[in-house]
């Protein structure tokens, strides 16, 4: 059924036609509205049997959701940003111990300084903590991947977390179609747990290993991921076939046949960098488009494919990797068969800023020219950069960073006093 909804109530009522049994909720903008609408439902009755959990933290959050997966329960929570690094103990040990948790990560920056808008540096911080990382290009996706995510994390026994653009998509109201309740049946099958606690079959989860385990403990984990990598398009093409419309996979390639350039990037972005993409190829200009929706485990193999035509690679991610640069141009570095001078990194929209298509035009008829640095800051002040740069050479108490560039901008009054 067609609907015009919020993308957090569209997600909220994706995990309800999933039939969870634990909900473990703290709030944390931009999530709070998914465990706002999935708390409702439970007060009034419509999920039952279903426990929704107030905990104190997103640290409780996730381990309350580690016990009742170990109980056998179909469990889910949400978070972003600071919440997510405050439960990454337990996110790892989510993943070490094999439990199919589904979470979703309203992708927001992390501080400081302060900032509430979106970026992918949270969820990319947790990259190799175990967890299938699948991110959404839109609301529909992000509604679709949620259904997807409990299969695959039941039938892997392994947490899976998908990732929806804060505020960008969580707080924008667009065009779904809402599945109803037999499709998602006929489905996501009811969760029959790998591993439970029972006591009538007592076992211990979460044992000490010592060094002569512990390798092949972790190669399990790696190769349950290499397994996803397959399970991932063959569930993506039965969804078709049940909800008669694609979603998920691996990833999406978009007017790549013949492009001499290919623009590389996660989420709602994309479509911004899809509309720059049709004008200039209403010019002739041969560019196109690869959208990661997996981007753990990380498709080496089809992203090689996929580039396998291209003289230059242009990665445009959200996200940076301080003292290195880009962190998925490092994933698709590694993937690509061409000399890696030849993948170009585009740091973007870090802290929410715009991601216009005037400025991506820029950066993409540079990488057409072959004039491209290998790493670029999008529309980078540069002035205003080298203006604090000076302070601290000429001044040893130049002050807070954050606070004196907002002062050099007028944002903020001078020094009180």
């Amino acid at each position: 059924m067609l609907k015009q909804v919020e993308g957090s109530a569209a997600v909220a009522e994706a995990i309800a036609l999933c039939r969870p049994q634990v909900i473990c909720a703290y709030p944390i903008s931009p999530q709070t509205h998914i465990v706002e609408g999935l708390g409702r439902r439970v007060d009034a009755g419509e999920l039952a049997p279903c426990e929704f959990v107030n905990v104190e933290s997103e640290f409780a959050a996730m381990s309350v959701a580690i016990g009742a997966s170990a109980t056998g329960a179909r469990a889910y929570t949400a978070t972003a940003s600071q919440g997510l690094l405050f439960m990454a103990e337990a996110v790892y040990n989510a993943a070490g111990l094999g439990l199919p948790i589904v979470m979703t990560v309203a992708n927001r920056a992390i501080g400081a300084p302060i900032n509430i808008w979106n970026d992918h540096t949270d969820a990319l911080s947790q990259r190799d903590c175990g967890w299938l990382q699948l991110f959404a290009e839109d609301n529909q996706e992000a509604l679709d991947l949620h259904i997807q995510a409990f299969r695959l994390a039941e039938e892997l026994s392994l947490p899976v977390m998908v990732c929806m653009d804060g505020f960008i998509l969580t707080h924008a109201y667009e065009r779904v179609d809402m599945p109803t309740q037999a499709q998602v049946d006929s489905y996501l099958p009811p969760y029959v747990p790998r591993q439970v606690l029972d006591p009538a079959d007592p076992v211990s989860i979460g044992a000490m290993v010592g060094p002569e385990a512990f390798m092949e403990v972790r190669y399990l984990a790696h190769a349950k991921q290499q397994q996803a990598l397959e399970l991932i398009p063959a569930w993506a093409d039965e969804f078709r076939r049940v909800f008669g419309r694609p979603s998920g996979g691996l990833m999406h390639e978009y007017r790549t046949s013949d492009a001499d350039v290919i623009v590389v990037a996660l989420g709602s972005v994309l479509g911004t960098i899809k509309d720059t993409v049709d004008t200039m190829r209403d010019e002739g200009l041969r560019i196109g488009v690869l959208g990661i929706t997996c981007f753990r485990p990380w498709p080496a193999v089809a992203v090689r494919k996929a580039l396998q035509r291209a003289k230059r690679v242009v990665v445009l991610e959200k996200s940076l990797a301080v003292g290195m640069g880009g962190i998925v141009g490092n994933n698709v570095s590694a993937s690509f068969s061409g000399s890696p001078d030849r993948v170009h990194t585009v740091i973007a929209g870090l802290g929410g800023r715009s991601i216009t298509r005037g400025s991506l035009r820029r950066v993409f008829e540079q990488a057409l020219a072959d004039s491209l640095e290998p790493l670029t800051f999008l529309d980078l002040d540069r002035a205003l950069v080298d203006r604090v740069l000076e302070r601290e050479r000429v001044q040893r108490r130049s002050g807070p960073i954050a606070e004196g560039i907002l002062k050099d901008l007028g944002v903020v009054a001078a020094k009180l006093g």
